[in-house]
């Protein structure tokens, strides 16, 4: 990039598991309660926002362009354009790296807000092809003997629902669902059911230690929600306190249920969420005396199979050394999205592995060893959960606040993305 991009400020909501504290809340409402809050909180003015850019995966039915939905409800000038971006569980960062491309063409441009949402509570349940005809048929019919035809052809099976989540998490091309990709990279990076629980609850005492000691609130809003508004959500529900090795072991392998090593405790949480951040270049920011929460120095998308979505990660960042310079060994803060235990330490193996870039990527220059003090310092989606769109974006505010703590430099972003893809973000601090 011609120069970075200032991220200027952010905010998320606290994530609640499916069906807890925000499950009344729809997408659009969720996105618009951290937009309304970000721009009382921001140093910049509404008026000067170019455009809201979005990511969201399961996009609500009553709000098409989600996006302008969520603006138009958090108060922002009619004028302003949204848009909503889709890029499944990288939707939160291709909202930012949307963002900067624009940011970097319009040399009138002075903001963008990008951001991510997921209500995966509200994913909707979906009838058979089956029953939709039945229901068309019944809707069309106009008279009593045609109604009475319709319904003489009612069988149970049509009010049987497809449950959205699970398309959704399962790929189109490969067929597989998630969890099978991560049982795939678990066999070929030979890695074990005990090794899986072990990063698991590792994940969820750092969740734990980081929620105790506050880490969170920089970057965590409140939400006051119910009937009487009296319920206060300020903290996030998915680290369990008490999680033991042993509970971890007890549980069955969801996926392969024969062979396989992935359990529910070793994948991402189900999770509802928002986060948001507002960017400019950092030319305008210095112009404008502002004080970034930090800087996107450079990033990059690549694709890899989807059976091996999870290894996504590894492709993004070999790209991104490859085209930008960037170097692992002068990194700070790690933050590798935990779809699943198996798949964050398959793309540590990999992203050090001669033999797998020799036969991946037809050299050994390998991006090279995470350091483990640096990776997912306060815990991941294992523990916190994985709002899908919401994600890619929650990974970078965490990554910039744990710079600003630690007083240190560069982050790195990143996460595998189903359909076979991965994104990588270089971050800086100052």
């Amino acid at each position: 990039m011609k120069e970075r991009l200032a991220i200027v400020s952010g905010l998320r909501t606290p994530m609640q598991k499916m069906g807890t504290g925000l499950a009344h809340l729809d997408a659009d409402e969720l996105g618009a309660a951290v937009l309304r809050e970000l721009m009382q909180v921001s140093d910049i003015d509404a008026a000067d926002i170019n455009e809201v850019i979005i990511g969201n995966c399961a996009q609500p039915a009553h709000a098409a362009n989600v996006a302008r939905v969520i603006a138009l409800k958090a108060g922002l000038p009619k004028q302003i354009p949204a848009v909503t971006v889709h890029r499944n569980c990288a939707s939160g960062m291709e909202s930012i790296t949307t963002a900067a491309q624009r940011l970097l063409l319009d040399d009138d441009a002075v903001a963008m807000v990008a951001g991510g949402v997921e209500s995966m509570s509200n994913i909707p349940f979906l009838f058979s092809k089956q029953g939709k005809a039945w229901f068309s048929q019944l809707q069309g019919a106009r008279t009593v003997g045609q109604k009475l035809g319709v319904l003489s052809k009612l069988r149970l099976g049509f009010f049987k629902p497809e449950i959205g989540l699970l398309k959704g998490l399962t790929d189109p091309v490969c067929n597989m669902l998630m969890g099978m990709t991560a049982e795939n990279l678990a066999r070929e990076f030979s890695i074990t059911r005990d090794a899986q629980d072990a990063f698991a609850l590792e994940s969820h005492n750092k969740a734990l230690a980081a929620t105790e000691s506050g880490r969170f609130k920089d970057e965590m809003m409140s939400m006051v929600t119910g009937a009487k508004k009296q319920q206060v959500i300020d903290t996030d529900n998915g680290p369990r306190k008490g999680q033991t090795i042993e509970a971890l072991a007890k549980l069955r392998p969801y996926f392969d249920r024969k062979t396989g090593t992935v359990t529910v405790g070793t994948s991402s949480q189900v999770t509802d969420g928002a986060a948001a951040v507002t960017l400019m270049t950092e030319s305008k920011a210095k112009a404008l005396g502002l004080t970034p929460l930090g800087y996107l120095k450079a990033f990059a998308y690549a694709g890899c199979d989807p059976h091996r979505m999870g290894l996504g990660p590894t492709f993004a960042v070999e790209r991104l050394c490859r085209e930008s310079g960037f170097d692992l060994s002068t990194v700070d803060v790690v933050e590798i999205n935990e779809a699943f235990a198996a798949q964050v330490m398959a793309n540590v193996i990999a992203m050090n592995s001669k033999s797998f870039f020799e036969s991946e990527f037809g050299h050994s220059n390998v991006i090279g060893e995470i350091d483990p003090a640096k990776l997912n310092i306060n815990g991941g989606a294992i523990a916190l959960g994985h709002p899908l769109g919401m994600s890619g974006t929650r990974l970078v505010l965490t990554a910039l606040h744990q710079l600003k703590r630690d007083n240190k430099q560069t982050a790195l972003a990143t996460l595998c993305i189903g359909g076979g893809q991965g994104a990588a973000l270089w971050l800086e601090a100052k």
